[in-house]
């Protein structure tokens, strides 16, 4: 089958949807930076929507195309010293992901059939894989191990947070995407999979069993001083209701103040993280999503949870996306200070669509706004406590960020008192 043509029926199969049916497709946005492997490759949603206005190629171009794939067909055919080792399904795939990587978008990707069950599997909070979370410099391409998870395989192997993934068995990360570096890392349960690192100028080899995992996407208990202390590592479909259950037990408690710890949370979920935020803001717009036509979309808090107990919020310079959403309202609603370092700055919202043959596409559709109508884009969230993380030699619990942060709540409740 000509892979052009195959796009051609594509087109028309998704513009005669259209005709019978014309929706807006908010539900189910991305906002993660990065890809979690615990949650496969990212958070959200998995649905079909309408796209509209498609253009792919007019008929020379089209003519042109099919011209150039052909020469490029006769070369191979004559040339390729493995032919027999060619996988036309492979190339097939490999057009249409280029065809989407020469966007130039990092979050915009194409998945193939592997990967889009990939996608659909994440929805359902369970996952094969090695528990731990990745980001990918912007302008390196490097990929960075952001979290690993308690007592997962990546803890078992020896895999610490800040760990640079430069080989994923015989795999060599150069130019590939996140998701393709996911991909990678991600199999059957059971199986072994070996990441190369680059630790504190080394380079070192690991070995984790990837396994069926489920993780808890929020942590919490009570500090000293009847401080409360919640970790969210990523804002999953489960997150809201475990976010919940930690306030609520934490009021039970008897919580005087509260620390919110978003440090290394790569996104997730739009609709989570304006849930959550929703049983802490005080009424009015909690983000705006703003398309390419300029349709803009308010999510709003109506104030009936309105959190007043001192607040702060930890960041880092993995806090991303929806992380950076949460916390930018807080900062703009003045009902708690940021502590920490500048976040990732990741200002723009993706959609899933499904393509109708099992495959999937990722595709950048908007940028957001904070309440005061602020873009984070390549900004990040800028700290009103700045104070940057010191690893303590003797000491690996200690948390200078942590305690800086408890130093703001502790005096906000002497102030109140």
């Amino acid at each position: 089958m000509n892979p052009l043509e195959e796009k051609t029926e594509l087109e028309e199969k998704i513009e005669q949807e259209q005709k019978r049916e014309k929706k807006k497709f908010w539900k189910g946005v991305l906002c993660g930076a990065a890809v979690t492997l615990c949650l496969a490759v990212g958070v959200g949603i998995f649905c079909t929507a309408i796209v509209s206005g498609i253009h792919i190629f007019s008929s020379s171009e089209k003519k042109q195309v099919e011209n150039k794939l052909q020469i490029i067909q006769a070369i191979i055919d004559k040339y390729y010293l493995y032919e027999d080792e060619i996988d036309q399904d492979a190339l097939e795939q490999g057009i249409y992901a280029g065809y989407v990587n020469a966007l130039g978008d990092k979050y915009t990707v194409y998945y193939n059939e592997e990967e889009t069950d990939a996608l659909q599997e994440s929805v359902s909070g369970t996952y094969t894989g090695i528990g731990a979370a990745l980001l990918q410099n912007t302008t390196s391409n490097e990929v960075v191990i952001s979290k690993v998870y308690k007592d997962s395989p990546a803890e078992e192997a020896g895999l610490k947070e800040g760990d640079v993934i430069y080989q994923v068995d015989d795999h060599t990360i150069s130019d590939q995407s996140l998701d393709e570096v996911v991909s990678w890392i991600r199999g059957e349960e059971g199986t072994d999979v070996t990441l190369h690192v680059v630790r504190d100028g080394q380079q070192l080899e690991f070995k984790a069993t990837r396994k069926q995992l489920e993780t808890p996407t929020v942590v919490y208990e009570m500090k000293e001083n009847q401080v409360g202390y919640i970790a969210v590592s990523e804002f999953d479909e489960v997150t809201l209701s475990q976010f919940e259950t930690a306030l609520n037990d934490l009021d039970g408690q008897g919580m005087e103040g509260l620390i919110i710890d978003l440090r290394s949370n790569p996104g997730g979920n739009l609709d989570t993280v304006t849930d959550m935020l929703k049983l802490l803001l005080p009424k009015g717009t909690i983000v705006s999503v703003k398309d390419k036509a300029g349709n803009v979309e308010e999510y709003k808090s109506d104030g009936s949870h309105e959190f007043t107990k001192p607040l702060a919020v930890l960041v880092n310079q993995y806090s991303a996306s929806a992380s950076e959403i949460f916390s930018g309202a807080i900062q703009d609603y003045g009902i708690g200070d940021i502590v920490g370092v500048t976040t990732y700055g990741k200002g723009v919202v993706q959609q899933i669509l499904d393509l109708g043959d099992g495959t999937a596409m990722k595709i950048t559709i908007a940028e957001y706004f904070t309440p005061n109508g602020r873009s984070i884009n390549k900004k990040g969230v800028t700290p009103d406590v700045e104070v940057e993380y010191q690893a303590d030699e003797n000491d690996p619990t200690a948390d200078n960020q942590l305690d800086k942060a408890m130093e703001v709540v502790q005096q906000k409740m002497q102030d109140e008192k």
